[in-house]
């Protein structure tokens, strides 16, 4: 983990969400703790647990997109998950214990793949030596027999392999490309074997065995022969020696301790869990939702099949619109375990205005790097952000608020006609003007009942 300052850790938001000051200010100083937390005596690390925050605020405005970044700064584990996703165990959906099976997992395959990267030269090297093989095999060995006083004794003898000027000869020719096109014979594995899956009421990975894993190992691994050219050879065989190459042991214990020690999980929609059941209709009980989460969060301990996760120094971040229910409506059991709650503003003109232009990942800055793909050359005028910025508040007020998603909706409605025609459009150097958009945009903007369905 980065020893990153709550300053920084605010800076480096703002470069992709704008406002949302107080949120920021909550979530940098609990990936602090969690970093000064690691500099004490292990005795007190184990004492101290993480404060989960709770972000209430409308949709679009950032709640999701502060929790990913926030990972993606650590380069921490990241599970992104929504609470309405889980029901009592033995009704519909899936079970609590799930979420961190699925963290685990997602950050099993990153640090493999990490690792694969790390040896892709020296695996490069052996399926190099290995074509080489293939290309210029080694002769057969002979018997040869002779005859001794008592008894005729056979001996092998190997023959010398090919003369090295030969192979290197070939090494050349492979390396600058000459032999690019050459067909050789490869063994590769056999993907249309049938997979064996394993369907469970609650998961068989519960009880913390890789039943899929064990199969597998012991049914025989079909391979087939394939003419494949040298080129496509070296990628698969690099892929091949990448993945013998990976200590998976070791991937599996960093990967536990990664997700025990740094792990972030969102729960998003958390309001949808909150408050009293409904007397009539089949509903599954919420407060049987809120207590299933209850020991993941409290901090328990979670078989999966890469061993036993424990969730003590996980942070949880859960956010919810709570515009029916409120925080307090969740047990209190599970409000005691997210004791910092951070509110969200809605988001207006100023806001959008700075959304469209100011984020490294800005959305007029995509559509600009989209066109210019076609050789089209847009250009935005000051007014005219504004002109959208303002139209996105007035259609958010007048239909549901999706908060800056709006934004989304109107930009590709704008720039449709432009989208669609660009590879033959004659103008490549394009203005969007305020009169532009009010010409593209209003018509459906002041028809509400046209701008409910499109906008």
């Amino acid at each position: 983990m980065k020893d990153l300052k709550p300053v920084e850790i605010v800076t480096e938001l703002d470069k992709y969400i704008i406002g949302q000051k107080d949120a920021k200010k909550s979530v940098a100083i609990a990936l602090r703790n969690r970093w000064r937390r690691r500099q004490l005596d292990k005795d007190l690390q184990e004492e101290i647990a993480p404060k989960n925050i709770i972000l209430i605020g409308p949709t679009g405005v950032g709640k999701t997109e502060i929790a990913r970044r926030l990972a993606n700064l650590t380069d921490s584990p990241f599970y992104k998950v929504e609470a309405s996703k889980f029901t009592e165990v033995g009704y519909v959906g899936r079970d609590v214990e799930s979420m961190i099976r699925d963290i685990v997992e997602l950050t099993v395959n990153r640090l493999k793949a990490r690792q694969q990267d790390e040896v892709q030269e020296k695996a490069a090297k052996i399926a190099e030596e290995r074509i080489l093989d293939l290309l210029l095999p080694p002769q057969k060995s002979k018997e040869v027999k002779h005859d001794s006083e008592n008894d005729q004794d056979t001996q092998t003898l190997e023959e010398a392999e090919p003369v090295p000027s030969t192979r290197e000869k070939l090494r050349k020719m492979l390396n600058s490309g000459k032999l690019d096109l050459r067909q050789i014979d490869l063994e590769v594995a056999d993907k249309s074997s049938p997979m064996v899956e394993i369907f469970s009421n609650t998961g068989i990975e519960e009880m913390g065995i890789d039943i899929k894993g064990m199969l597998g190992n012991m049914m025989p691994k079909n391979t087939k022969q394939r003419k494949v050219k040298v080129k496509e050879a070296i990628k698969l065989l690099t892929q091949e020696e990448a993945s013998h190459l990976v200590d998976m042991e070791k991937v599996k214990s960093d990967a536990i301790n990664m997700v025990e020690q740094s792990g972030i999980i969102f729960i998003d929609e958390i309001d949808k869990i909150a408050g009293k059941d409904s007397s009539h209709g089949p509903e599954v009980s919420k407060e049987g939702v809120q207590r299933d989460l209850l020991p993941i969060v409290e901090g328990s301990s979670v078989p999966t099949k890469y061993g036993i996760v424990k969730t003590d120094h996980i942070l949880f971040i859960a956010s919810g619109a709570f515009h029916v229910s409120k925080p307090s409506d969740l047990v209190p059991e599970l409000q005691g375990r997210f004791p910092i709650r951070e509110e969200l503003h809605s988001l207006g003109a100023h806001e959008f205005t700075r959304i469209l232009t100011e984020p490294k990942n800005a959305l007029v800055l995509q559509y600009i790097a989209l066109l210019r793909t076609d050789g089209v050359d847009i250009e935005f005028t000051d007014d005219a952000v504004e002109k959208i910025a303002d139209i996105a508040v007035e259609v958010n007020s007048t239909t549901e608020n999706i908060g800056a998603r709006r934004l989304h909706t109107l930009m590709e409605k704008l720039l449709e006609e432009i989208l669609f025609k660009a590879p033959d459009i004659e103008e490549k150097h394009i203005v969007i003007d305020a009169a532009f958009v009010e010409k593209q945009l209003m018509n459906i903007v002041k028809n509400e009942d046209l701008s409910r369905y499109i906008l």
